[in-house]
């Protein structure tokens, strides 16, 4: 009876010593989970430092409302994560967006209209392309016609003369020069009897629908009209079938101008 009595106390003992050495341990986890509860706002956060990490502070769609506009000012003002909490995104993403950004304006017709009026978007979407090349071959460099040689000396002399600045006449949207006053009245009286065939552009390449330049004095009338081609070799190709050449030139004249980039 007594051994029973004294194992019972020993054993109430032991518990209660094992209760006490636990009782410390379980208040210091108690503790340190406190601690980590003040210590982030955003519980089961695994981004350490932000305390907005893995939440969208930005949640509800700034620019959900039809009638704000979301691009004014910062779409997120108040917020209390440092920094830009769009950052990575677009906060103005959807209808009222910015219609020239990372898009082409002009998809369909580039040059029907400006399609961004006070256009953001750098650049003239329609600049640097020509519906056609001109009628007339103009020399970029003079900008006159026949790279400003006199079109009736080739009748009246037989040879390629060069016109001056101040016997000029405007026809057929180019500028052309002449030697002489005299030259000049002849050509504002029929211009379409002096004038080289196809604009002055070379008819050797027109005959292959091509759009190329001319030099002066790689030159032949045939039939009362005046031919030009780009270079004297280049026209000794033509000739070994003028009336050929001729009939293909004049089937894709001026049809051939459509689009075209002239060759110089």
């Amino acid at each position: 009876m007594k051994i029973k009595h004294f194992a019972t106390i020993a054993t109430a003992s032991i518990i209660s010593l094992g209760f006490v050495g636990f009782a410390p341990n379980l208040m210091e986890v108690s503790s340190q989970r406190s601690n980590v509860a003040h210590a982030s706002p955003c519980a089961g956060n695994p981004c350490a430092g932000n305390p907005c990490a893995g939440k969208n502070p930005c949640a509800g769609n700034p620019c959900a409302s039809r009638w704000k506009n979301p691009c004014a000012g910062n779409p997120c003002a108040g917020n209390p994560c440092a920094g830009n909490p769009c950052a990575g995104k677009n906060p103005c993403a959807g209808r009222w967006s910015n219609p020239c950004a990372g898009k082409n304006p002009c998809a369909g017709n580039p040059c029907a209209g400006n399609p961004c009026a006070g256009n953001p978007c750098a650049g003239n979407p329609c600049a640097g392309k020509s519906a056609s090349a001109p009628n007339v071959y103009i020399e970029s460099s003079s900008q006159l016609a026949i790279r400003g040689t006199d079109p009736v000396a080739y009748f009246r002399k037989g040879k390629a003369v060069k016109g001056k600045s101040k016997y000029e006449y405007e026809w057929n949207g180019a500028t052309w020069r002449f030697s002489k006053r005299r030259n000049m009245a002849l050509f504002a009286a029929n211009p379409q009897k002096y004038a080289p065939q196809y604009g002055g552009y070379c008819a050797k390449a027109m005959s292959e629908g091509s759009v190329v330049s001319t030099d002066p004095k790689a030159w032949k009338i045939v039939d009362g009209k005046l031919y030009l081609n780009y270079s004297k070799e280049v026209q000794q190709q033509w000739v070994q079938d003028i009336s050929g050449n001729i009939a293909l030139a004049d089937d894709n004249y001026p049809k051939a101008l459509i689009g075209a980039t002239v060759f110089e």
